[in-house]
């Protein structure tokens, strides 16, 4: 442990020290003294982000503090920022998310959708990944992860799998872990980093992106996911089990053992089908947060839960990164700095629009694979919305080409929270999934190019 806290202290002293440095340099030319400083508070953030040095949360913090204090920005104009209507948003989608799971419903979701599947190993597979894949349609993906993985562990230990011994014990959880990633792209509930982009685009342009408008542009890359993901994973692990029965009828007796829905479940699936519906529909008169906020506000006024039972299951550390997130994306844009970063990137390579759409979206989808998806959207939309406002690409596609491949990691159990979940089941090792994982990287990567070169153009959504 003190191993690894003298590490981080070295991490942040080195961070300070490149801060101090750019603080002190005078300004290169084109760049105002207030962009220099915030491109220096942009690398620290940066190094922080990246190596968790830091709780994603206090870097956040420190962004916001450090704006004023270098000033770059005014101590009102930084704070400001903390009060974006995505924060709020999602604020609202983690309690109503919260309360699905303290009720029961999103459990009984899960089972009711799993109980159709379990005719053959394979089907059973298949519905994992499916009920996986649309719960995250609704709920965060790390949630779905969550609610998942005891019905899965109780399915491998009624069939008798062994850790480490059982490919189907591997193909069971990858199936969990995969199918919410894959669909947490779907939506602006699927993950944090969707609603961060679509306030970064906000904060930058002007220009906002509606739930229903995502959804029509990101969904289909769900479907087809879904079908790669279930062929890479049947041929790189086998089915080493001939009846799952057994797991079948263990999933119909957890389903008589609840009953039938309580009026608390009944409330909370009413206030969450009004909210989504109130998003697709009402999304762009009323916005997205105050109906995110109304819904969480009926959770308490219903009396579905209290709040001792939110509080545990908010991830209150995301909604505080994600006011230093949008605080230096908004001080990059405001100061010229990142207009500035985009100049020199243009000076020192040949963009056009497709290979910038190409180096950019699989940029993402690596880096991701090493830090949190959150902090790789908000260290990328700044530079993609500049580079991409020079070389001819829309903001809109933009926010769409980083968003998406960030949600998209199989390979490394800190890629994404319900890689880390089924990891710590105990059945397979890192490197049983590494060349598995590399496969869904790329081909997702490549179906998604497809999907934005050949199906956005006829939603109307153009990339130049």
């Amino acid at each position: 442990m003190g191993r690894d806290n003298n590490h981080s202290y070295l991490i942040i002293i080195f961070s300070l020290i490149i801060l101090a440095g750019i603080f002190l340099a005078p300004s290169p030319e084109g760049l105002t003294v207030e962009g220099k400083n915030a491109l220096g508070i942009f690398i620290v953030a940066i190094i922080l982000w990246t190596t968790n040095a830091l709780p994603l949360s206090v870097t956040g913090l420190f962004v916001i503090v450090l704006l004023p204090l270098l000033d770059v920005m005014s101590s009102k104009d930084a704070f400001s920022l903390f009060g974006n209507r995505a924060v709020f948003f999602i604020l609202g989608a983690f309690i109503l998310a919260a309360g699905m799971m303290k009720t029961g419903l999103s459990k009984r979701l899960a089972l009711k959708m799993l109980s159709r599947f379990g005719g053959t190993p394979r089907n059973l597979l298949a519905g994992i990944m499916i009920s996986s894949a649309l719960m995250s349609f609704i709920m965060p993906e790390h949630a779905v992860a969550a609610i998942m993985f005891p019905v899965v562990s109780t399915i491998a230990d009624n069939l008798d799998l062994e850790p480490l011994d059982s490919e189907y014990g591997t193909l069971l959880f990858l199936s969990l872990a995969w199918g919410a990633i894959i669909g947490g792209v779907g939506t602006l509930l699927g993950g944090a980093r969707n609603p961060l982009a679509i306030a970064m685009l906000k904060e930058n342009t002007g220009i906002e992106i509606s739930f229903f408008e995502w959804c029509v542009a990101a969904i289909p890359i769900v479907f087809v996911m879904l079908v790669i993901g279930f062929v890479v994973l049947n041929y790189f692990f086998k089915v080493d089990v001939d009846d799952v029965k057994p797991a079948k009828r263990v999933l119909e007796k957890e389903l008589n053992r609840i009953g039938s829905m309580d009026i608390y479940e009944k409330k909370s699936g009413a206030i969450l089908v009004l909210t989504i519906l109130s998003w697709i529909f009402l999304g762009h008169d009323f916005g997205l947060a105050a109906i995110a906020i109304l819904g969480a506000v009926a959770i308490f006024i219903l009396n579905v839960v209290n709040w001792e039972d939110i509080e545990s299951d908010v991830n209150w550390g995301v909604i505080l990164m994600y006011g230093g997130a949008i605080s230096i994306g908004s001080a990059l844009s405001q100061t010229g700095a990142a207009q500035w970063l985009a100049n020199q990137a243009l000076d020192s390579f040949v963009l056009t629009p497709i290979l910038l759409m190409l180096g950019i979206s699989l940029v993402a989808k690596f880096l991701t694979e090493g830090i949190s998806n959150s902090a790789a959207v908000a260290i990328l939309i700044p530079i993609g919305f500049s580079v991409g406002d020079v070389v001819g690409i829309n903001p809109v596609a933009m926010v769409y080409l980083i968003a998406i491949p960030s949600g998209l990691a199989f390979m490394f159990p800190m890629g994404t929270p319900p890689n880390a979940i089924a990891y710590s089941s105990g059945y397979y090792e890192i490197k049983d999934v590494l060349v598995p994982g590399l496969i869904l990287n790329l081909t997702s990567w490549i179906a998604f190019i497809i999907m934005a070169l050949v199906y956005w153009p006829i939603i109307g959504l153009s990339i130049t």
